[in-house]
């Protein structure tokens, strides 16, 4: 096969990658002995961090169906039927940018006079069979017809699903494949295939996916096996919108951990500037970018100061944002004692000449200065800390301001008489420390030993939401009908009953269906919060196996506050917290076990109602049960506060891990949670529609 032109897709943030690519196509030589290299040219990919608004409607519709995945990619469990028909899947801003450097590319083949045309993506590696590998296709297609005519789009890298696999060893040189290819990181195309896929447009949905259905229109092979690989040393930034989805409808039966990246660094990050400067837009960039930054503070934790300008490795932070008690003449202390990086946030462009001119003891290559109208914040921050360009978009955030710390004013053996810790996750945002609780604020209400006022203390105002289960679901509420990986049941309305008197019940029962073995029930609010206090008067099942929740969530980043019951022992309640940095939108994701704590109830929570309360704020939360704290979280004890709308829930589940919730007691079944009363009391303003 004639290839005359090599096209390298690549982002110019990326430059590294295009560079190992080149340098190993230059290694390469065709049948006339001549350097792929001198035939390679490099294309500037579209970088989702720039795309403003939707994609071209002639090029690209960024909504596909469920049902048009599994076509490419089958499930034993889902049909393509009318519900995944009607299942709409938006494209993340990453699968539309890769979409149109490959429609891009195509104009460019189009429009040239090479037949074929080679194209990879930046992190593809040409394996040495490929030369062989072309060599016997090119012979296949020219003995059985016109070499022109042979093939449109023929597949070098590519990944089989489904029933489509061809498992055997001994593999023809060239297969005719009809569905069930992803990957477009090697792939050679005619010109006259190029002019049929651009006659095609517009696409929907990911670009693999989209060209596996025109198959029928195209003239398609791929070579035995891949010679093309994707390099296992590159780790995809992509995320990919069909997941979230293929987990509601139970097609993902597992949880794995995702463990976040713990990341090492040499000496502290320091980061002053004037109010108004983006120090706490950088402060959650920082954290973002996986350091565990404290930020906005009159003064440092007792005893972390200290440990910073002793340079001990025993502090607790990475970075410092905004700390009143670190001025100038602390950061060259500290940069006596470390290998500190100074970062000062200033006002335009303009006004950073003179920023950075005199900070003894800090080299240059260890000064950076940030202005808030720098148009490419991520690019110059991630430079300086020698960290990869994230997908993440910029975390734009009001200015706190510095926070007054209150010192010395609680009790650590007070926090934990009642408490048992469990395992937590391993992660740049919690502090695992014995001796310690958190940063606590002078602006603070009492701690968590004294009651709260009628109503679990909250504040006056706002707009509160409250289910009545004593009449039908009002349009502020909603039965769920998904599931999750780690829960073995669907969640199915059916098992939702409100009733003219008393509770309303949610059941879990054996129901076999298509994804799970049982069904269960949830309710969950449409608004999504920011502070607030949750509250529910619940009598919870008992059964091993058997999982109560009451609780706040969202996805993007994850976030999570929570009380749950497991039925195993319903004399304690489980509190829990997951954190993820980052604005809506940022797919920060991690965290299996959270940061969880056993409360000792005193009593049963499956033999009477009780009144449970999350009180929520920015500075921390407590939990109320009966009108009395059980149980407070400050600032970094151990987690930042979370502070991204959530979605408030009650349901009732089955584990799929007996080490959580104890092998299923099928004898406890079908389980009833009666619910007396539901309600969300947000802070003034800080309620928003879905």
């Amino acid at each position: 096969m004639v290839i005359e032109r090599i096209y390298v897709i690549n982002l110019d943030r990326a430059q590294e990658r295009w560079i190992a690519l080149n340098r190993e196509l230059r290694r390469l030589r065709d049948g006339e002995g001549r350097s792929l290299s001198t035939i390679t040219r490099r294309f500037s990919a579209i970088d989702a961090r720039y795309l403003a608004g939707p994609p071209p409607a002639n090029l690209l519709e960024p909504t596909y169906t469920l049902a048009e995945q599994l076509f490419v990619d089958p499930h034993p469990r889902l049909d393509i039927d009318d519900d995944a028909r009607a299942t709409r899947i938006t494209m993340t801003p990453q699968e539309i940018a890769v979409a149109l450097s490959h429609i891009e590319v195509w104009r460019l083949i189009a429009a040239s006079n090479a037949p074929f045309t080679l194209v990879l993506e930046d992190d593809a590696y040409v394996t040495r069979t490929c030369a062989p590998a072309l060599n016997r296709a090119w012979s296949e297609l020219r003995s059985n017809r016109g070499v022109e005519d042979a093939v449109d789009l023929l597949y070098l890298s590519y990944q089989e699903t489904g029933d489509e696999e061809v498992r055997s060893r001994t593999r023809p040189a060239l297969r005719h494949p009809t569905r069930g290819l992803w990957q477009l990181s090697g792939y050679v195309l005619s010109r006259k295939g190029a002019e049929k896929l651009l006659s095609l447009l517009p696409a929907h949905g990911p670009i693999d996916l989209w060209i596996n259905l025109q198959f029928d229109r195209l003239s398609v092979r791929m070579t035995g096996r891949p010679v093309i690989e994707q390099r296992p040393d590159i780790k995809s930034s992509n995320s990919y919108s069909v997941l979230p989805i293929l987990a509601k409808v139970g097609a993902i039966r597992r949880e794995f951990p995702q463990l976040a990246p713990r990341r090492p660094t040499r000496g502290p990050i320091v980061v002053v500037g004037a109010p108004g400067t983006g120090l706490s837009t950088v402060a959650e960039a920082l954290s973002v970018l996986g350091f565990r930054c404290v930020s906005d503070l009159t003064d440092l934790p007792p005893g972390e100061l200290d440990a910073l300008l002793r340079g001990s490795r025993r502090r607790m932070f990475d970075a410092y944002v905004n700390i009143g008690s670190l001025g100038m003449g602390e950061v060259e202390r500290i940069a006596s004692k470390a290998s500190a990086r100074l970062i000062v946030t200033t006002g335009k462009t303009s006004t950073t000449a003179d920023a950075l001119t005199e900070v003894p003891g800090i080299p240059q290559h260890h000064r950076l200065v940030l202005p808030v109208d720098e148009p490419d914040p991520w690019e110059r921050l991630a430079r300086f800390l020698g960290c990869d360009y994230p997908t993440h978009p910029w975390p734009h955030q009001q200015e706190k301001g510095q926070r007054r710390v209150a010192i010395g004013t609680r009790s650590i053996e007070d926090m934990t008489l009642l408490e048992q810790p469990l395992a937590w996750d391993a992660s740049p945002w919690i502090v695992d420390r014995k001796a310690w609780s958190g940063v606590s604020f002078e602006s603070s209400p009492p701690p968590r030993d004294g009651s709260t006022s009628e109503g679990g203390g909250a504040d006056g105002g706002g707009v509160a939401i409250a289910l009545s289960v004593h009449s039908r679901l009002d349009d502020e509420w909603y039965l769920r009908d998904d599931t999750f990986p780690s829960n073995r049941a669907l969640f199915r309305p059916d098992n939702v009953t409100l009733q003219h008197e008393g509770p309303a019940s949610l059941t879990l029962r054996r129901e076999a269906n298509k994804v799970r073995e049982l069904t269960g029930a949830a309710i969950a609010s449409r608004p999504s919060f920011t502070y607030g206090t949750f509250a529910a008067d619940l009598r919870v099942p008992s059964g091993s196996g058997l999982v109560s929740g009451l609780f706040l969530h969202r996805n993007g980043p994850r976030q999570e506050i929570d009380i749950e019951f497991l039925g195993r022992d319903t004399t304690r309640m489980l509190i829990n917290v997951f954190y993820n940095p980052g604005i809506a939108g940022t797919k920060l994701e991690y965290g299996y076990r959270g940061t969880p704590v056993l409360i000792d109830l005193g009593f049963d929570a499956s033999a009477a109602f009780h009144h449970y309360e999350i009180e929520w704020r920015p500075e921390y939360i407590r939990w109320h049960v009966d009108g009395v704290t059980v149980h407070e979280r400050l600032l970094w004890g151990p987690t930042p506060i979370p502070d991204q709308p959530m979605e408030f829930n009650v349901n009732l589940w089955s584990s799929e891990s007996t080490e959580f919730a104890g092998p299923l007691n099928e004898h406890a079944l079908p389980a009833v949670l009666e619910v007396a009363s539901l309600e969300a009391r947000c802070l003034p303003g800080r309620s928003e529609d879905h």
